[in-house]
C-alpha cells in the first residue's frame, strides 16, 4: 500500500517504520535519539492508553505543549486511532485555551508540565482526561467528574520511567483493548485529522479542519521544493501547533526517513547556536521574523557601522560581495551543512531578501495558510526568485480572481487536494472562502506571471484606496519604514483620510548610539521626534507619490501580537478611529 494510494497519516508513519526502522527518527538536541521502529512503538503505546480513556473514531485530543519529540509521538497517536486531533498554540493566553477546548469538545489534552496552569481550572462535562506529555502520566482517574487541579495533584503519582508507566497502564487493558481498538483504526482518507484554531490577526479565532488527505498530500507535494532524505537533520524552531511546522517539519521529515531535533529551552541565539553547532542540520524552517532579527542584528550594524560603509554598501557590486561574506559567516554559525531554508508565514522585507539572495544561503519563499494545509507555492533554492513566491504546488490549481486590465492583480484562488474542509462550527464563514467549484478565497492578492511565478501584494482587507483610486498595499510601504535605522516594527494605515506609519524603536541601541539615557526629557522627546521627521522624509523619497505617508508615530511600547507574531493590527487601527469620534 503506498502512500499515494492511501494518504492518511497511519499509514505515512506505518511505512516510514518499516523503510527506516533503525534509522533516528526524534531527540531532543544532544540526546540519544528515538529509532523510527521505537517511535512507531511509543505511537502505537499511546494510541491503545487513549482507547483505555474511552477516547475512540472522531474524538477530539487537544495538544498544548511547546515543541518536543513527546508533541509528534501524540498528534500521531491521536490521528492513527481516528480521533482528532486539535494543537494550540503556546502563546494562547488561558481563556483563549479554554474557549478552544469548550469550542472542539476535546475530550481530552496532553499538556506540558510547563502549561499546565493554563488548563488547572478549566471545568467541563466533555474533557475527562489529562495526560501530562513530559512522561504520559494520567492526570484524572476513568469516569471520575473533578475539577483539573484536583486531577492534577492525584495524578502526580510516581509510575517509573515513561514506557514503564505506559505499558503497565496498557497491560490491565490489552486483550480488551484489543478487541475494539483494532476495527476502529481503520482510516479514510478523507476523515478529519485535525483542527487548527487560527492566531487571529483581526481579533477572531476559527478552526480550520484539516483531512488525512489534506495534511499528507501537502507533505508529499512540498517535497518537489525541498528534496529531503534520510541524510537530513532538521532543528525545530518554530511551534509545532501551527501547521507551517506540523506539515513541513515534522511529517514530511518523518516521511522521507529523516531525524528531527527539538530544543529543550526557547529557541534563543543562546540556545540556538550552540544547538546548531552540535546539530549542524540541513534543513530549517523559519519565519521572516527570525531573519529579519539576525539581519538588523548581526549583518546590519557591520556592514553599516561608518559613513565609509554606507556609502559603499549603496553601490550594487560591493553590496553582493559584502553580502556574500556576510552569508558564509551565517551559514559557519548555522553548523555550514544547511542546503535548505525554507521561509514562510508572512511578508519577507525587501532588503532582507536582497541580502539573502546575494548571501548564498539555500533560503526558499514558500506561500501559503492553515486553510491550504500549509502550503500553496514555493521553489527550490536553486529557482528562487526575488520577490516571488514560487510557483503553485504540483497537483494544485491557482487563478486571480477579477484580475486589474493593466497590472494583473486581483484575489489569489487556489484549488487542490490540500484545501481545507472548512471551519469547525462556522458554515457561514466556510461558504464566504470555500467556493463551488471547490476554490478557496485567500484573501491575498498578487499576480502570476507568463512563467507562473506568484508574486504577493498585500492582504485584500488591508488595501487602502488612495486619493485616485490607486491601491496602496500597507505591507509594501511597511517594509520601507522597516529599513529606517532603529525600526523594529511597523504598521501602516488610514487616519482622518490620510497616511500614517506606527512605528517601535529599537529604544536600546537608539540610547546606546545617540545618548538619549543621559539627555533630560525635553531633549530626549526631541531626539526622538528628529528620528520620525527622518523617517519620513527617507520613505516619501522611496514610495510613489500616491503612498507618501503624512505623519510618523511612535509606538512606545511592543505591538501586541497573535502567537505567529503578526501584529493584531486591528488593535491599533480601531483605536485611530475610536479617538476621532
Amino acid at each position: 500500500m503506498s502512500l499515494q494510494d492511501t494518504p492518511t497519516l497511519k499509514n505515512a508513519l506505518a511505512l516510514s517504520a518499516e523503510k527506516y526502522a533503525d534509522r533516528p527518527a526524534v531527540c531532543f538536541v544532544g540526546q540519544k535519539p528515538m529509532t523510527y521502529c521505537e517511535f512507531k512503538k511509543l505511537v502505537d503505546d499511546i494510541s491503545l492508553l487513549l482507547h483505555t480513556r474511552s477516547i475512540t473514531k472522531g474524538d477530539k485530543v487537544a495538544i498544548l505543549s511547546e515543541n518536543m519529540p513527546n508533541w509528534g509521538a501524540a498528534y500521531l497517536a491521536i490521528t492513527s486511532m481516528g480521533a482528532i486531533a486539535i494543537p494550540i498554540l503556546t502563546e494562547f493566553h488561558e481563556g483563549a485555551v479554554h474557549h478552544i477546548l469548550r469550542h472542539s469538545e476535546a475530550k481530552a489534552i496532553f499538556v506540558s508540565d510547563k502549561l499546565r496552569h493554563k488548563v488547572d481550572e478549566y471545568e467541563s462535562d466533555n474533557l475527562h482526561t489529562v495526560i501530562t506529555l513530559n512522561d504520559f502520566s494520567l492526570s484524572t482517574e476513568d469516569g471520575l467528574r473533578q475539577t483539573f487541579k484536583e486531577g492534577i495533584i492525584q495524578a502526580r503519582n510516581s509510575f517509573g520511567q515513561m514506557k514503564e508507566r505506559i505499558s503497565k497502564e496498557i497491560e490491565k487493558y490489552t486483550d480488551k483493548g484489543k478487541e475494539y481498538f483494532r476495527p476502529s483504526t481503520e482510516i479514510d482518507v478523507d476523515d478529519v485529522a485535525a483542527i487548527l484554531y487560527t492566531s487571529g490577526t483581526t481579533g477572531s479565532s476559527k478552526g480550520v479542519i484539516l483531512t488525512h488527505r489534506n495534511i499528507v498530500f501537502n507533505a508529499i507535494a512540498s517535497a518537489n521544493i525541498v528534496d529531503v532524505n534520510t541524510e537530513d537533520r532538521l532543528i525545530s524552531v518554530l511551534p509545532l501547533a501551527h501547521t507551517f511546522e506540523c506539515t513541513l517539519g515534522m511529517v514530511l521529515p518523518l516521511i522521507h526517513g529523516a531525524s528531527i531535533h527539538y530544543l529543550s529551552k526557547p529557541p534563543t541565539p543562546k540556545t540556538l547556536l550552540p544547538a546548531m553547532e552540535k546539530v549542524k542540520p540541513t534543513m530549517l524552517l523559519i519565519v521572516p521574523l527570525i531573519i529579519e532579527k539576525i539581519f538588523k542584528n548581526r549583518v546590519q550594524p557591520k556592514l553599516k557601522g561608518s559613513g565609509l560603509m554606507r556609502n559603499v554598501m549603496k553601490l550594487g557590486a560591493a553590496r553582493k560581495k559584502l553580502y556574500a561574506v556576510a552569508g558564509k559567516k551565517l551559514m559557519e554559525a548555522f553548523g555550514g551543512q544547511l542546503r535548505a531554508m525554507p521561509i514562510g508565514g508572512a511578508f519577507l522585507a525587501p532588503e532582507v531578501e536582497d541580502f539573502l539572495m546575494h548571501s548564498g544561503l539555500p533560503y526558499t519563499v514558500g506561500y501559503g495558510m492553515t486553510e491550504t494545509s500549509p502550503l500553496c507555492s514555493g521553489e527550490p533554492p536553486s529557482t528562487t526568485r526575488y520577490r516571488s513566491a514560487g510557483r503553485i504546488l504540483k497537483g494544485m490549481e491557482v487563478k486571480i480572481d477579477k484580475p486589474d486590465p493593466e497590472t494583473g492583480e486581483g484575489e489569489i484562488l487556489v484549488k487542490g487536494p490540500n484545501i481545507m474542509q472548512g471551519y469547525h462550527k462556522a458554515p457561514k464563514v466556510t461558504e464566504e472562502v470555500l467556493m463551488e467549484d471547490g476554490f478557496l478565497r485567500t484573501g491575498d492578492l498578487g499576480y502570476i506571471d507568463e512563467e507562473g511565478f506568484i508574486f504577493l501584494r498585500g492582504r485584500l482587507k488591508n488595501v487602502i484606496i488612495g486619493p485616485s483610486g490607486e491601491n496602496i498595499y500597507p505591507e509594501e510601504v511597511e517594509s520601507i519604514v522597516g529599513e529606517c535605522d532603529y525600526v523594529l516594527e511597523s504598521i501602516v494605515y488610514r487616519a482622518d483620510g490620510k497616511l500614517v506609519a506606527r512605528v517601535h524603536l529599537d529604544y536600546v541601541k537608539f540610547d546606546e548610539e545617540l545618548g538619549t539615557g543621559k539627555m533630560i526629557e525635553s531633549k530626549a522627546r526631541e531626539a526622538v521626534q528628529k528620528h520620525l521627521d527622518s523617517i519620513k522624509k527617507t520613505v516619501n523619497g522611496k514610495v510613489s507619490s500616491f503612498a507618501k505617508i503624512t505623519k510618523v508615530i511612535e509606538q512606545a511600547e511592543p505591538f501586541e501580537k497573535t502567537p505567529t507574531k503578526k501584529i493584531k493590527r486591528y488593535l491599533y487601527i480601531d483605536v485611530e478611529e475610536n479617538q476621532k469620534r
